[in-house]
């Protein structure tokens, strides 16, 4: 069983940084996964921010935060990372760490929009972005 906890979140001016944090226990870093954070605004569907395949540090992210966001992982800290930048009021939203046990031997790894269901959620951190 893998449980995940974010930490991070908080309200900030535009143009602003935040890094979140998302530790994670149980067998995250034995075996190779996706992790990745999701976001979800108040009224909208849930969306893929950026994932990063556990085994090859391979990273996707979403186009509207490519340049701005970078997804990174401390293997022996057991904890990933949302580096935020340039942040947006349309960034706000709650951002959720979540984590897939899988397999990836090509260029692609984790892709976004995801085609499976994430396995293991964290409980969310709120990320609010003034104007």
């Amino acid at each position: 069983q893998v449980q995940l906890v974010e930490s991070g979140g908080g309200s900030v001016a535009a143009g602003g940084s935040l890094r979140l944090s998302c530790a994670a226990s149980g067998h995250t870093y034995s075996s190779d996964y996706c992790m990745g954070w999701f976001r979800q605004a108040p009224g909208k569907e849930r969306e893929g921010v950026a994932t990063i395949y556990t085994g090859r540090g391979v990273t996707n992210y979403a186009d509207s935060v490519k340049g701005r966001f970078t997804i990174s992982q401390d293997i022996a800290k057991n904890t990933l990372y949302l580096h935020m930048n340039s942040l947006k009021p349309e960034d706000t939203a709650m951002y959720y760490c979540a984590a897939h046990s899988t397999y990836c031997s090509g260029r692609v790894c984790c892709p976004l929009p995801p085609n499976y269901e994430y396995t293991y959620w964290g409980q969310g951190t709120q990320v609010t972005v003034s104007s």
